[in-house]
């Protein structure tokens, strides 16, 4: 697995799996004023989320900025893009999970916005999505019109839940990886749930830790060149065991960071969860080589 681990960063950047604590230390956690705050947050944007959910059922109209149309110029000058430390042309669109859609973005598309990216949308699949190969075909269908439209050749992605496992099949089995420059999931479960054996429709079914869509995923992907950034939390009431939000493939850049405190819903509005999706796609938080498994916690 080619994957880093940054020092320096917040919150915690690692590749080895954290051990579970036992029993009496998990349940002295739940105490913790962090753990406490970070459910209360949940309920509250679970009840905002509610209400703005109306909003967020039509897909959202790419608006290019022509300033920044690099498709009609030479190879020379579209580098000069490239070359942009904040990387903040390159359009970066939103996928949201299951049984939601972009309102889920609401705080991050507005954040990433003020930060300078140029273009940034949001994309809704059909409610009706019953398997994550279709929903990873029709994710490519919506990505090359918005390479289209912008003329860039390639585009961030960040992927909530299980829009980030739609992003990984298509990055990994679909060739989206000459597309996708960077894949950021927030709490995805790259390797299934243990919730999913609750509800018994097709598409929950393929989130069972084991399902042929997750084998399928940890077939060899040679030469695929998207980074991807897991993004997960240790208070996670969706993916379980938590530590499945981890993305680990032997062919794969990955990096994976986790957060502490932050509920399954509140991961896209969280300020530190944003800085950490801002500096990934910035170019910031880069996998490049690999290096002893090793954990990095910042205080």
């Amino acid at each position: 697995m080619h994957s880093r681990s940054d020092a320096g960063a917040c919150p915690e950047s690692h590749t080895e799996t954290i051990p579970d604590g036992a029993p009496r230390g998990r349940l002295r956690a739940l105490c913790n004023p962090a753990i406490l705050t970070g459910g209360l947050t949940e309920l509250a944007w679970v009840g905002a989320h509610a209400l703005m959910y109306p909003l967020g059922t039509r897909t959202e109209a790419l608006r290019p900025d022509g300033r920044s149309r690099p498709g009609d110029q030479p190879p020379g000058v579209r580098a000069l893009f490239a070359a942009d430390p904040l990387a903040a042309r390159i359009p970066v669109l939103l996928v949201h999970g299951l049984v939601d859609n972009r309102s889920i973005f609401t705080v991050m598309r507005r954040s990433l916005r003020r930060r300078g990216f140029a273009h940034v949308c949001s994309w809704n699949y059909s409610p009706l999505l019953t398997d994550v190969a279709r929903g990873a075909r029709d994710l490519g269908e919506h990505i090359e019109r918005i390479c289209q439209q912008t003329g860039h050749d390639r585009v961030h992605v960040v992927g909530h839940s299980l829009g980030g496992l739609i992003a990984r099949y298509y990055v990994q089995r679909l060739g989206g990886d000459r597309r996708v420059g960077s894949l950021v999931t927030l709490g995805t479960p790259h390797s299934g749930s243990v919730l999913a054996h609750v509800l018994p429709i097709p598409l929950v079914r393929q989130l069972r830790p084991g399902s042929p869509v997750l084998r399928e995923l940890d077939e060899p992907a040679p030469g695929c060149d998207t980074q991807v950034t897991a993004v997960y939390s240790d208070l996670d009431q969706v993916v379980l065991p938590t530590a499945s939000g981890r993305c680990d493939h032997p062919d794969l850049i990955t990096r994976n960071v986790l957060v502490r405190g932050v509920g399954h819903m509140s991961l896209p509005i969280h300020r530190a969860v944003v800085d950490e999706v801002a500096a990934t796609l910035a170019g910031l938080r880069t996998a490049v080589h690999p290096v002893p498994e090793q954990h990095a916690a910042v205080a």
